[in-house]
């Protein structure tokens, strides 16, 4: 381009360019890999200096990257998470060694991405997944994990070729966009596989869509409950919050492991991608329970305590509710909560009546609240999706206003839950911190 206008340049605040890429394209999400493909290649993206993990899946991305970054970091690797969306800050989407991206990074590389992409129109999502490519090329970090933002086959993180590909769950969201069956999205997800390359599958019924595509390919796969598996003290496999548990995996077996703030279920998977690194790490029961204790990522499962308990989580969809109300009835039982009261805010296009199905029974008092933007449900329309008998629903104009009332009326033997959103958990999260 022969001039820059003010509005994207060097001297331009990062607010002003993500301000100006919210309105560069015409729709705020179109997956496909032609336009951010061919802006790659002007770019010159490359990322052969780095060992490349992509990790896609329904839930459990965001905490099976922090397992793995946590575990590379202390065999002395530099690492890049690259993840989204995020919580409170831009920044938070690329961090290499546990340390957010900086404002400057960001701009040098949007600018060069404006200069490069000619009249080509990317999405605020292509756009800056490719600054963050630049900034990764820039740092060359020793191994690059990325999480896929949605499907995997289209996604813009698809451009590069991953070392290992891991999808965590396959289940049903964003089926606007990627099937409505399990089936259909499972083809989705895995579009991130490559011929000949590890991939690692943490769902235990992987769709068969899923297999096929990897058999064609002649991918390298490796399946829980066919080559890794987990088991907990009293024998039960696949139970979580049961007592210790152990991973197998050919011929290692840690036992004794300790519970997880994260899903088990992602700790296994992680381990699973960490003995096929080949980065001569030897696993021990020792060193994984020091990685487990370690592994806390903000929004899931995150508890704050005060005059009520309080935990936010950012799940948003049928099966992370499934997780979340096994957690509310541990969490229960060990700490003998009285009540817990629901704070929510969800988006529309989410299945709204059966992400808060399963927690129909794990719930005592509803507090509705409705999110900024086009895409929020109201709180009137997430309360006449609520499937239970209980009538004590509370509405308000926003998630801030429902969880002050739900702190107003909670005692010290009550628990507070915040879930539905990213942008839920976001909203309340910087009351807290």
């Amino acid at each position: 381009m022969s001039q820059q206008t003010p509005s994207h340049s060097l001297q331009s605040s990062l607010q002003e360019w993500l301000c100006y890429l919210e309105h560069l394209h015409s729709q705020e999400i179109e997956l496909g890999l032609s336009r951010i493909g061919q802006v790659a290649s002007h770019l010159n993206i490359d990322f052969s200096f780095a060992k490349v993990i992509t990790v896609a899946g329904t839930n459990g991305k965001g905490t099976s990257c922090a397992f793995l970054e946590h575990a590379l970091l202390g065999q002395g690797k530099s690492v890049a998470v690259y993840s989204s969306p995020h919580i409170e800050r831009f920044n938070e989407r690329l961090r290499i060694n546990k340390q957010d991206c900086d404002d400057q990074a960001f701009i040098r590389a949007f600018v060069e991405i404006e200069q490069a992409r000619g009249d080509i129109s990317l999405s605020y999502y292509e756009f800056t997944t490719l600054a963050a490519f630049l900034v990764l090329m820039a740092q060359k970090p020793d191994v690059i994990i990325l999480e896929v933002g949605l499907g995997g086959r289209l996604d813009a993180t698809n451009i590069i070729d991953a070392d290992i590909a891991v999808i965590t769950t396959v289940d049903l969201d964003h089926q606007a966009f990627l099937g409505d069956t399990r089936e259909a999205i499972g083809y989705e997800k895995a579009g991130i596989m490559r011929a000949n390359t590890p991939v690692v599958v943490g769902d235990k019924n992987p769709p068969q869509s899923l297999l096929d595509y990897g058999n064609s390919l002649n991918a390298k796969m490796y399946l829980r409950e066919r080559d890794f598996f987990v088991s907990v003290a009293d024998g039960k496999a696949g139970q979580t919050h049961t007592g210790h548990w152990q991973w197998h995996f050919a011929q290692q077996l840690l036992p004794d492991l300790a519970l997880p703030f994260i899903p088990q279920d992602n700790v296994a998977t992680a381990l699973t991608v960490l003995s096929l690194l080949e980065l001569e790490l030897e696993l021990s029961a020792d060193l994984v329970n020091g990685l487990i204790d370690k592994t806390r990522v903000p929004g899931r499962t995150e508890m704050f305590h005060g005059q009520s308990d309080i935990m936010l989580d950012v799940g948003h969809n049928p099966q992370a509710a499934r997780y979340l109300a096994n957690v509310l009835a541990s969490k229960r039982q060990q700490q003998g909560y009285t009540r817990v009261l629901a704070v929510v805010g969800m988006l529309a296009d989410k299945d709204i009546t059966n992400t808060l199905k399963p927690l129909g029974q794990s719930i005592d008092g509803w507090y509705l609240g409705t999110l900024e933007g086009p895409r929020a449900a109201t709180a009137e329309q997430i309360a006449q999706l609520i499937t239970t008998e209980d009538e004590n629903i509370n509405c308000f104009d926003n998630v801030t206003q429902a969880f002050k009332m739900a702190c107003n009326n909670a005692k010290a033997t009550d628990l507070i839950l915040v879930f539905g959103s990213f942008f839920t958990v976001a909203e309340i999260r910087r009351l807290l911190v």
